[in-house]
This record gives C-alpha cells, structure tokens and sequence, in this order.
C-alpha cells in the first residue's frame, strides 16, 4: 500500500512540477491525475499495491469535501452577493458536461438493434 501511495503523490508532484514549468492555468493533481492516468493505459490497470491504495482512500473520501464546506462558510458573504452567476455557472457546466458525456458514451456504445427491427 506504501508503494501505491508513493505512486499517488509522485504523479502529483510530476504534474504540479510540469504546470508550474509550462505555466498552464491548470490545477497540478489534475495534470498528476491525468499522469497517472496515462500510466495506468499503458500499464493496463492498476498493480495490486495501488489498487489497495486507492481503496484505503476512498474509505476516507468524505473528508476530502471538509475544505470545501470550510471556503463555503469563509466565502459565504462573496456567495451571497454573487449567486446568480455562481447558480448559472454551475447549471450550465453540469449540463454541458452531462450533454458531452452522453454524445460520447453514445458514439462509443453504439445502440443495439431492436428485435425484429431491420438491422
């Protein structure tokens, strides 16, 4: 498992490393992730010591929404006077993401004929 974690945070080093030298407007464990990512197509899948890794952290994943609740009660004058666009913004990303996902699942997982249909 100390191994998985290892990987795990030398993926978000990598990353934070290769944002802060190409200064690209993306957050370092998302470019890490994306690094990890590519390594687990090639490698095909996760090794046994990072999938127990990952399964000890998703054990824990509900406290990684605690700094979240905290920026919401710091900021809570900022969301008072700005819900409307923070409301509109959140709406149309879900929905756009939603749309996007299901064109691709589509175009991935092509229909099946119905039965006794013309196929």
């Amino acid at each position: 498992m100390l191994q998985g974690l290892a990987l795990i945070f030398l993926c978000q080093l990598a990353g934070e490393t290769l944002v802060r030298l190409l200064g690209v407007p993306v957050p370092g464990p998302v470019a890490g992730m994306v690094i990890l990512l590519v390594g687990l197509v090639l490698a095909g899948g996760p090794g046994g010591s990072l999938r127990r890794a990952g399964t000890g952290l998703l054990g824990y994943l509900t406290l990684f929404f605690v700094p979240a609740g905290v920026g919401l009660v710091t900021h809570g004058p900022r969301l008072a006077a700005d819900w409307l666009p923070i409301l509109v913004a959140i709406v149309v990303s879900t929905l756009a993401t939603m749309l996007l996902v299901g064109w691709l699942v589509g175009r991935r997982i092509p229909l099946e004929p119905e039965p006794g249909g013309d196929a």
